[in-house]
């Protein structure tokens, strides 16, 4: 199986490489258009700022690609929701894959929400064989706020969306590869899919 981690200079790579490798497979960092077409699986991660990560895409022309992909991809954190249709940070235009829009956090909460909390209402294989109520690590400022593609949801101010699921789109808002051995099994189900 080949597996692609996209590289756009906005990711946090390692620990992604690291977790796929503790599952028995190797994953390649690329950003070439044809070598991502290629692959059975792949990751879009984002770590930073949206309208900086956006420019990165559209740097490589992979803004235009990352849509029309049709194997099973998988955004986490900022890659998911710069599958949105727009964030606020940095009033940036999203991918448009799923059909929400990402937005603050109000000022009653601690900004970023960081470390752990519970991710439930889980729908999809993306979360076969994982209870409800399990714990994943997040680090964020902006969320997706529940909608029809939600398929995981968490609750810090308000209830929102911390997965989402499109055709062979899905995306995280919590980061799989930081969320110990619950995380890693979500990674492999993706892999499954």
């Amino acid at each position: 199986m080949k597996i692609v981690i996209i590289n756009y200079g906005a990711g946090n790579i390692q620990s992604i490489m690291f977790a796929i490798e503790r599952l028995g497979f190797k994953a390649v960092l690329s950003n070439n258009k044809e070598e991502i077409q290629a692959a059975d699986k792949v990751i879009f991660p984002g770590v930073g700022e949206a309208s900086y990560a956006m420019g990165k895409l559209k740097e490589s022309g992979l803004d235009t690609l990352i849509p029309t992909l049709k194997q099973p991809v998988f955004g986490i954190c900022l890659g998911m929701q710069l599958m949105c249709n727009k964030t606020e940070e940095g009033n940036t235009k999203g991918l448009g894959i799923f059909d929400v829009d990402v937005i603050k956090f109000s000022n009653k909460v601690k900004v970023p929400q960081m470390g752990w909390n519970q991710i439930y209402d889980l729908k999809t294989d993306l979360f076969s064989g994982i209870s409800e109520n399990e714990f994943m690590y997040l680090v964020h400022s902006f969320y997706a706020p529940n909608c029809a593609e939600a398929i995981a949801t968490t609750n810090y101010d308000v209830e929102y969306a911390s997965a989402l699921h499109k055709d062979n789109f899905y995306g995280t808002q919590f980061h799989p590869e930081k969320s110990g051995d619950v995380g890693e099994k979500i990674l492999a189900n993706f892999l499954k899919i």
